[in-house]
């Protein structure tokens, strides 16, 4: 079976769609003209959806079709942290200047979630080195992104909604809250079955 087979081939244009929606989301906006702002994020989260909705689409391609791979169990995951990794990134240069709070949870979220990532990404390749075997990701891992995606649709789109009062964040806040906790909460899972697949191997 092919490794570039259409699922796979809907990942990679997912990983090479992200820079994309970094640079969007980075550009600045003209002072003269600060309603281009509204279009902006109406852009970004737009894109932003439209890349995440890949990571469904390629899902069901994959069972439907029968073209589940190794290739693709390993890259489809790692897909969505780039994803969510590098928008959390580009919001933080597109947020910096808003006040002096917001820009700092937004980095110790994002901390975590690297953080995360990183350990969960090492034990994934310890696995698949010492047994060969890539092990997909948990229910709990697809929670953990979506409410990462949901967050970085709330913090792009809260202020068109909610006008005045989203300057406040508080819908932004509270998501950014409980994607931390799904992440820890996914990554201490993740560890701790990994740490039984590698003692049951030994």
């Amino acid at each position: 079976m092919s490794k570039m087979n259409l699922p796979n081939k809907l990942t990679v244009l997912r990983i090479i769609l992200v820079p994309v929606c970094m640079v969007l989301i980075m550009l600045p906006v003209p002072k003269a003209f600060p309603n281009i702002d509204v279009w902006q994020r109406i852009v970004c989260a737009a894109l932003f959806l439209l890349i995440s909705l890949t990571d469904m689409l390629d899902g069901m391609i994959a069972r439907r079709k029968n073209l589940v791979t190794n290739f693709g169990k390993f890259l489809d995951p790692l897909a969505d942290k780039f994803l969510v990794i590098g928008t959390l990134l580009a919001l933080f240069i597109k947020c910096r200047d808003l006040d002096p709070v917001f820009p700092v949870v937004l980095v110790f979220a994002t901390t975590v979630i690297i953080m995360r990532e990183l350990a969960v990404t090492s034990l994934r390749l310890l696995v698949a080195s010492s047994s060969g075997e890539v092990i997909a990701a948990k229910w709990l891992g697809k929670i953990k992104t979506v409410t990462q995606m949901v967050c970085i649709m709330t913090i792009l789109l809260e202020p068109i909604v909610l006008g005045d009062f989203g300057k406040y964040h508080i819908l932004s806040y509270l998501t950014m809250v409980v994607m931390t906790l799904m992440t820890l909460w996914s990554g201490y899972d993740y560890i701790k079955g990994y740490w039984k697949f590698l003692d049951s191997s030994v």
